[in-house]
C-alpha cells in the first residue's frame, strides 16, 4: 500500500490558469480538420514506417477508423486511413506482432463510447501486409475494452496480451496467453468495472513483466499483478482513494525520477458522468514514486482542473523528465483557462506548472515526441467533444517547439 502523506500545497491556488510557458510552441491543426463533433480517443507518436521520422497514430471514433498523420518532404502534414470500420477504437498500439519486420496494429474496441454493459468489446489485430491490413479478432464476446498491451508474460518467446475490460457495471482485467496460430487462452486477473489502462513493465526489478491497472468505476484504485512466473500473477493493491469521485483518467508507467525503476503518473479529472463537467479541487495529477519492495509514495504534482491525460519526456532538454497534461473539463467559460500545461522538473522532482495553451478545449489524449526531426520534443493532442461548449474545438492538434525559446 502507498503510505498516504499530507497533500503538497498547490503552487497556484486557483489552479485553472497558469503562468505562460517560457518554451514557445506553434499550434497547428493537422489531419482532416473539424467536421461536426470530433471524437478522438487516442493519439500516439511513433515511427510507423521505419523511415527515421515520427508519425501520428490516431483512434478516430467519429470516423470509425485508425489513421496515420504524416509529413512529406516539404513538411506538409496529411492524414491517411490505415483501417476502416473500427467500432469505437479506444487505444491502438503499433507492434511487430507477427515478427515479420513491419508494424502491425493492436486495437482495443469499446463498441460504444457511452455507458454500456453489452458484450460489445473486442481486441482486434490488424496484420500489416504492406499495402493493406488483414483483420483478426483475438478476443470477442466481452464488455467494452479500453486498452490492450503486448508482452511476453510467460517467458515462452511470443507476445501475450494484457487487456482492460472497462465494461460499465461489470468489467475485468485479463491476460491472454498466446498459444500460437492466433489462438489465445483467456485468464482473469481481476473482476471489477472501470479499468482504463494496463501499462506493463518490470515494476519490481525481478526480470519479468508485470501488469498494472488503474480501476475507476466502483473503486478508484491502482493495482499491480506481480508476475510469479509460469503464467501466475499475484495481485497487489498499491493505492486506493477514499474519494470515489476522483475521476482517474489513465495511467502512465515511466521512470520519472530516473532512479532505475518504474513509477506511475495518474491524471485525475474525469467527470463525464456529471451533466455539467466542471473542474474540482481534487483534480490534477498524482506521481507514485517507486521505493522498491512494492512500496510507492504518492505526490500530488498538479491541480489542473479536468486533467485527463499525461505524457512524460524531457521537454526542455535539461536531462530530466517533465510531464505534459491536457484538460477535458476545465472551466471553459473563461477563455484563458488552461487546456494544455507542462510540469517542469527541476531535477529534484519539484514541479512548476506552465501554461502552453487554452485551446482547443476538451482534450482527452496527449503524446510527446520529435515531430519535425529537429531534436526537440513536440506535442500532439486529440479532442473528445461530447459536451458544451461547442466552440474552440479541435480534432488533432500539434504544437511544434520554437527552437529560439528555451526554459529558464
Amino acid at each position: 500500500m502507498v503510505p498516504m502523506r499530507g497533500e503538497q500545497p498547490a503552487l497556484y491556488e486557483k489552479g485553472q490558469t497558469f503562468p505562460e510557458s517560457p518554451i514557445r510552441f506553434k499550434r497547428t491543426s493537422v489531419g482532416e480538420g473539424v467536421r461536426g463533433l470530433p471524437l478522438i480517443a487516442n493519439v500516439q507518436i511513433v515511427d510507423f514506417d521505419g523511415d527515421g521520422r515520427n508519425e501520428i497514430l490516431v483512434c478516430d471514433i467519429t470516423g470509425s477508423r485508425i489513421t496515420l498523420v504524416e509529413a512529406d518532404k516539404h513538411n506538409q502534414w496529411t492524414e491517411r486511413i490505415l483501417v476502416e470500420h473500427v467500432s469505437v477504437p479506444a487505444h491502438v498500439t503499433a507492434v511487430d506482432f507477427d515478427g515479420d519486420g513491419d508494424q502491425d496494429l493492436l486495437v482495443a474496441i469499446l463498441g460504444n463510447i457511452l455507458p454500456d454493459d453489452g458484450v460489445i468489446g473486442r481486441v482486434e489485430y490488424y496484420e500489416n501486409l504492406g499495402t493493406e491490413f488483414r483483420k483478426h479478432v483475438l478476443l470477442d464476446h466481452v464488455r467494452r475494452v479500453a486498452d490492450v498491451r503486448p508482452g511476453d508474460f510467460d517467458g515462452d518467446g511470443d507476445l501475450d496480451l494484457a487487456v482492460a475490460v472497462f465494461g460499465y457495471a461489470r468489467g475485468q482485467v485479463l491476460w491472454l496467453e498466446n498459444q500460437g496460430n492466433l489462438h489465445f487462452v483467456e485468464h482473469e486477473l481481476h473482476r471489477a468495472p472501470g479499468t482504463i489502462h494496463v501499462p506493463i513493465g518490470d515494476f519490481d526489478g525481478d526480470g519479468d513483466l508485470d501488469i498494472a491497472a488503474i480501476v475507476s468505476q466502483d473503486e478508484e484504485e491502482l493495482l499491480i499483478f506481480d508476475n510469479q512466473g509460469q503464467g501466475q500473477f499475484h495481485p497487489r493493491r498499491i493505492w486506493k482513494s477514499v474519494n470515489l469521485d476522483l475521476g482517474s483518467a489513465g495511467l502512465v508507467a515511466a521512470d520519472l525520477d530516473r532512479d532505475g525503476d518504474l513509477d506511475f503518473i495518474l491524471p485525475a479529472g474525469d467527470n463525464l458522468e456529471d451533466a455539467e463537467a466542471y473542474p474540482q479541487p481534487y483534480h490534477g495529477c498524482l506521481w507514485f514514486e517507486n521505493q522498491g519492495e512494492w512500496k510507492f509514495i504518492s505526490h500530488r504534482i498538479s491541480h489542473l482542473g479536468g486533467t485527463y491525460a499525461a505524457a512524460v519526456g524531457d521537454l526542455d532538454g535539461d536531462q530530466d523528465e517533465d510531464i505534459v497534461l491536457v484538460s477535458m473539463a476545465n472551466d471553459w467559460n473563461d477563455p484563458g483557462h488552461a487546456s494544455l500545461v507542462w510540469l517542469e522538473n527541476n531535477g529534484q522532482q519539484d514541479f512548476r506548472s506552465w501554461q502552453i495553451d487554452s485551446q482547443p478545449i476538451h482534450q482527452i489524449t496527449i503524446a510527446m515526441g520529435d515531430l519535425n526531426h529537429d531534436g526537440r520534443m513536440d506535442l500532439v493532442a486529440g479532442g473528445l467533444n461530447l459536451r458544451r461548449p461547442y466552440h474552440r474545438m479541435g480534432r488533432i492538434t500539434m504544437w511544434l517547439q520554437d527552437p529560439v525559446s528555451h526554459a529558464p
